[in-house]
């Protein structure tokens, strides 16, 4: 795992080197083992590298046999044994025994279509200098991040936003458009991000830059259209235990011990499962829980933990401990965010790292393509409660989702109907799965400064999202809409990115998704329906599949989302500082996104009633995140903008 970045200037008008350098060292964090920089006439680009695979020969930059071909490379390639050996069989020879090397000469072998061979998660950049041509590449699903931008004739690249910034003329300023769209959907559409004229390249694409300008082009997409209905539970149950047992074989390669996170959910328990059936051992286990009862898991993490006799280290985590390090959190995410769980993320790589750990597989992904999240049992109920939209019993199916929430246990159909029921009866709408999320999300836009509305006119990011639809949406049912929403919009642009790669790689660690394998996502986007959601019981296919492989308890639990406190973090009297500085009249007036009189009302309604709902919640998250996002990128004062000394750095001069 590593972190990237690269200038390509065909006027050659500057030595790129140093801010090469100094982009890489913006985010050494990524990759504190080793770093490198490839420099020539038109092309510069670097690597900082955290050491799994060949920790000895894998250093980057790395070239193919031919040395026509350069290489700096963040992830993983975990067939890269199956793929060295064909190419062995096709007379390549290899100086190390990296999955680096392995894509590189691939890449010289087989151009672009490399990628359709390629099982892992990655992004990469290679350099043709007979062609003068940089080729960049992302993982399906967008697992590790790529970021770009093109000012005064140069094209720069990295792994991280912050590091575009190091270079002259590409200034940070916010893009209304990404902000109207992070606000609604809780992530940017790619390319879009939360700056202007920075883009993301989109997962499950590659891009071409060169002297004609960019092209890019998508080489994988996730699709439903071909759903095999005719599929028995006993059939499905085989076709996933080989897919998965594969998945998770090949992502425990590595040089370096790898551990595993623990939630006390089904997700994580099944991967521990085959990690003991194919590597059996005491396996290290790591987990977070809550001082607020409300959001503690840790009951069903002892279970799990007693039950595979695991080597488990987990801390409790307090709303103090929260508020203190959410700045960090917004330094990593690069992107407003409207909720806090983010951070404890944090602590557990922290955790993971301090006990020596680089590597940890995660259960994330199981949600997405096994309708695990409530929001696909939601929609069911909704669709059900629109056939009588006066029922006053079909409504209270709802309340069987979140035993967990207290508000829950105490709500009637009416007030069930005043939360649930926005558009009810509009189920032909595309979105009709996340119009309840979305539009609570969207009352943040209230909020809007005028200059921004001004700034942002007529532009709808439901207009532009439509746009983007496949061409065969509308014949998909409607779990698969549901999925396809969740899966390409908030899995790759807010779970694996504020909650998965940016926490994990702040502390050096790498994540690796067993669930996120393509082969295992695209046989459960071709399973029907019931074998994924049957009747309310999600998951359906994994619970029967583990059943006696892990703890009763866990695979019979109601699922309960991964969340973290808001209120208790940033309105309480012992809030940092900085909460109050950011709320401020002063501050929101410099920043420009936000009206303070408006967000004034909210916080003395709060402070009045000493309740914040959901919405209120996510709009002071927004809030402040936004607001140190403009302090730490644009006016550089958080104290985090500290680049760090590269060590040991490789500088490779091709002239």
């Amino acid at each position: 795992m590593c972190g990237i970045s690269g200038i390509i200037d065909y006027g050659k008008k500057s030595d790129w080197k140093p801010i090469v350098e100094k982009m890489l060292s913006v985010i050494g964090y990524r990759g504190p083992d080793d770093s490198g920089i490839y420099n020539s006439p038109f092309a510069t680009i670097g690597n900082v590298r955290l050491s799994i695979i060949d920790i000895e020969g894998g250093r980057q930059p790395l070239s193919d046999a031919s040395g026509r071909y350069w290489i700096v490379f963040n992830g993983e390639i975990f067939n890269y044994r199956e793929l060295r050996d064909e190419l062995q069989k096709k007379g390549c020879s290899f100086k190390t025994y990296s999955d680096t090397e392995v894509l590189v000469q691939l890449y010289a072998f087989y151009g672009a279509k490399c990628l359709e061979m390629l099982n892992g998660q990655f992004a990469f950049a290679v350099w043709d200098k007979v062609s003068e041509e940089l080729f960049l590449a992302r993982d399906r699903v967008g697992i590790r991040p790529l970021f770009y931008t093109s000012v005064r004739g140069t094209f720069s690249f990295a792994s991280e936003i912050k590091c575009l910034f190091e270079q002259d003329g590409v200034v940070p300023e916010f893009n209304p458009e990404g902000l109207m769209q992070i606000y609604t959907f809780w992530t940017a559409l790619t390319p879009n991000t939360a700056f202007k004229n920075i883009f993301e390249l989109s997962p499950g694409e590659f891009l071409v830059y060169n002297r004609a300008g960019i092209k890019k082009e998508k080489y994988w997409e996730l699709s439903f259209d071909n759903c095999n209905s005719a599929l028995s539970l006993q059939e499905a149950e085989v076709h996933f235990h080989e897919l998965f047992s594969n998945s998770v074989r090949i992502r425990l390669r590595a040089d370096v011990e790898v551990a595993a996170y623990l939630s006390g959910g089904i997700d994580s328990s099944t991967t521990i499962a085959y990690i003991n059936e194919i590597e059996p051992g005491v396996l290290n286990t790591f987990s977070v829980g809550f001082e607020e009862e409300d959001f503690d898991e840790s009951k069903y993490q002892a279970e799990t933990v007693n039950y595979f006799n695991t080597s488990h280290k987990s801390f409790v985590c307090s709303s103090g401990e929260i508020a203190r390090s959410f700045p960090d959190v917004v330094w990593h995410t690069e992107i407003p965010v409207m909720r806090t769980a983010s951070t404890p993320m944090l602590f557990l790589s922290k955790l993971v790292r301090e006990s020596g750990i680089k590597v940890v597989l995660t259960g994330e992904g199981a949600d997405e393509i096994l309708a695990g999240y409530n929001i696909f049992k939601e929609t069911k109920i909704r669709r059900f409660w629109a056939n009588q939209p006066g029922s006053s019993i079909r409504p209270l199916l709802l309340k069987k989702l979140y035993p967990y929430l207290p508000q829950m246990k105490l709500a009637n159909p009416a007030m069930l109907k005043m939360f649930y029921g926005y558009k009810l009866s509009d189920v032909d709408n595309p979105f009709y799965s996340h119009l309840l999320r979305w539009n609570n999300s969207n009352h943040i836009t209230k909020h809007l400064s005028s200059r921004l509305k001004e700034d942002i006119g007529d532009y709808s990011p439901f207009e532009e999202l439509t746009n983007r639809l496949p061409d065969n949406f509308n014949s998909w049912d409607s779990l698969a809409k549901a999925q396809w929403l969740e899966t390409t919009i908030f899995m790759s642009g807010f779970l694996l990115s504020s909650q998965g790669d940016r926490m994990a790689m702040a502390n050096s660690v790498e994540g690796r998704y067993p669930f996120l394998d393509y082969r295992l996502i695209e046989f459960c986007a071709s399973l029907p329906a019931r074998l994924k959601l049957n009747g309310l019981n999600e998951k359906f296919l994994l619970k029967r599949l583990m059943r006696g492989h892990i703890p009763e308890s866990i695979a019979k639990r109601t699922k309960q989302a991964y969340r973290a406190p808001i209120q208790s973090v940033f309105l309480s009297k012992q809030s940092p500082a900085y909460v109050k500085l950011m709320l401020s009249e002063q501050f929101t007036d410099q920043v420009g996104v936000f009206n303070h009189a408006s967000l004034q009302s909210v916080l003395e309604r709060i402070e009045k009633s000493g309740v914040s709902n959901e919405v209120d919640n996510m709009l002071i998250t927004f809030v402040i995140s936004t607001h140190l996002l403009f302090d730490q990128l644009m006016n550089k004062n958080s104290g985090r903008y500290k680049p760090a000394k590269l060590s040991n750095i490789k500088i490779v001069d091709d002239f």
